[in-house]
């Protein structure tokens, strides 16, 4: 046995910019058999319970595709309808950044984590209090977000709330998280009359009109249904908008089952899926094969109180289902995992996040997205939160690639080199060429001795993403945005966020 003792071993490799995606879906909690009833389910919904409150062109447009009115107004949608939409839909959309080598391929089979949500308070890490997040917040968030591998896209995670005007928050929301960031990322809208504007900012911040439609590196996050199965009619504008803008759109269900689904999880699961064919259809109705990302989130309540509990075994499990369903239709899809109920960084929202997001990545989501860096159920976020959350994903990505078997592991001149010399395999050929692909290593995780933790003055996780987000906001602003288009930006619009160094 080798002796641990003083023994100097070579330091770990840096990270890369960007962690690999890795091929999840091993982990499936529907049966093949459960997961075609709930399919057949949904269809089931679509064609005799059909959708309410689509407004009068989009009602006319799913009619001219196949669908029909029932007496009530609602859209019933037949099963070959939603067939053939589903045959035109892309089953792979590829996500750029601003920065070409900064894109993710979504509907690949890889897993790939990201941010996003509508926090409207932050914990204070100087003061440890909660406070109204404001748009230098959304920057700070952003920023962090470029600098994690384990961070493949940033969708807006909070809500500047020092900013009052619909315009100008959206405006002022596209630019901090752009201007932040050069992976992908995501908006929402607070009106259809706010697209165009976004748009023509993205364009700018590009350099020139038409440059975002060619590298369409932020999405359009759009909530098209009501649940349960109504069409949102600001939804729906919203999406024709963006897609008449070239926006790749991400449309959103979240019900809550219990509340707006039904309170079984099977029974919840075909509701939600029901809704995202709804939101497949009424995208391929305003635009065939129009590349669309389908955000699959299906909540939990606590029944005691009606409370969403997003950190239960239950949404763990239901949203892991989520992602097979739309996997095993071949759908390019977004879960919801990671969010917890705990209010600050303690053992309650590490293993609420850690198995949320381990069973989703496991069952092969292409995005898990919504709720790192958030806590108190998503009405808070934080940017310490975001590096620790990030670093347990690290271990997450690993953990879904599995044991790699390559002829050159079981290789017998391995064995003798080390029993017929050292004894030991830590100075190796193979150990070092390993090192850097086989294993992961913690950016804040404390892997030290007790003695050694002790004298240096056994400081917590959370010092450490304190130390990590000081040292990322020291770096000053990222060099992705060309200064000359900014300025250009600065002077056509309402912007607010101040000039960062």
């Amino acid at each position: 046995m080798a002796r641990r003792g003083n023994r100097t071993r070579p330091a770990p490799p840096p990270l890369p910019v960007v962690t690999p995606a890795p091929s999840g879906g091993a982990y499936r909690p529907l049966s093949d058999i459960d997961r075609d009833r709930i399919v057949e389910h949904a269809f089931e919904m679509l064609e005799h319970v059909g959708m309410a409150d689509a407004p009068d062109r989009y009602a006319e447009l799913l009619i001219a595709a196949g669908g029909r009115r029932r007496d009530d107004g609602r859209v019933l949608l037949p099963r070959p309808m939603v067939e053939a939409a589903l045959d035109r839909a892309p089953s792979t959309v590829e996500l750029p950044g601003f920065v070409d080598d900064h894109g993710v391929s979504i509907g690949g089979k890889g897993v790939h984590i990201g941010t996003g949500g509508a926090a409207v308070q932050i914990l204070d890490a100087a003061t440890g209090t909660y406070r109204d997040s404001v748009l230098g917040d959304l920057w700070t968030m952003m920023r962090v977000v470029d600098e994690l591998p384990n961070i493949h896209y940033g969708l807006r995670p909070l809500v500047a709330r020092d900013i009052e005007d619909p315009l100008e928050l959206d405006l002022n929301t596209a630019f901090a998280v752009t201007a932040a960031t050069a992976k992908p990322t995501g908006v929402s809208f607070t009106s259809a009359d706010t697209v165009d504007p976004v748009v023509d900012l993205f364009d700018m911040m590009l350099g020139g009109t038409g440059r975002f439609a060619a590298q369409p590196f932020s999405m359009a996050v759009v909530v098209h249904v009501v649940p349960p199965l109504r069409f949102s009619p600001e939804g729906c504008e919203i999406m024709e908008r963006a897609i008449e803008r070239g926006m790749i759109i991400q449309t959103c269900s979240a019900g809550q089952a219990g509340a707006t689904s039904p309170p079984s999880l099977a029974g919840s699961l075909a509701q939600g899926l029901a809704e995202i064919l709804a939101g497949v259809v009424l995208a391929d109705a305003i635009k065939p094969g129009h590349q669309c990302i389908h955000a699959f989130m299906p909540f939990v309540s606590d029944l005691r109180t009606g409370a969403m509990t997003g950190g239960s075994g239950e949404a763990a499990v239901v949203s892991a289902a989520a992602a097979q369903l739309l996997r095993d239709l071949d759908i390019p899809n977004a879960v919801s995992a990671g969010i917890t109920e705990s209010k600050t960084a303690d053992a309650q929202a590490g293993y609420e996040k850690s198995y949320t997001v381990t069973l989703s990545a496991h069952a092969g989501a292409d995005m898990v997205q919504l709720s790192v860096g958030m806590l108190g159920s998503i009405m808070v976020a934080s940017p310490e939160i975001l590096v620790i959350d990030a670093d347990m994903c690290g271990a997450i990505l690993r953990s879904v690639r599995g044991v790699e078997v390559d002829p050159s592991y079981l290789e017998l001149a391995v064995i003798e080199d080390v029993v017929s010399g050292e004894g030991h395999y830590l100075g190796s050929p193979q150990t070092l060429e390993l090192m850097r692909s086989e294993y992961v290593y913690p950016d804040l995780g404390d892997r030290q001795s007790v003695a050694e933790w002790v004298s240096a003055g056994e400081p917590s996780i959370w010092d450490a993403a304190g130390q990590k987000v000081a040292e990322i906001l020291a770096a000053g602003r990222p060099d992705h945005l060309d200064t000359t288009n900014e300025a250009a930006v600065r002077a056509a619009f309402p912007i607010h966020l101040e000039q960062h160094p």
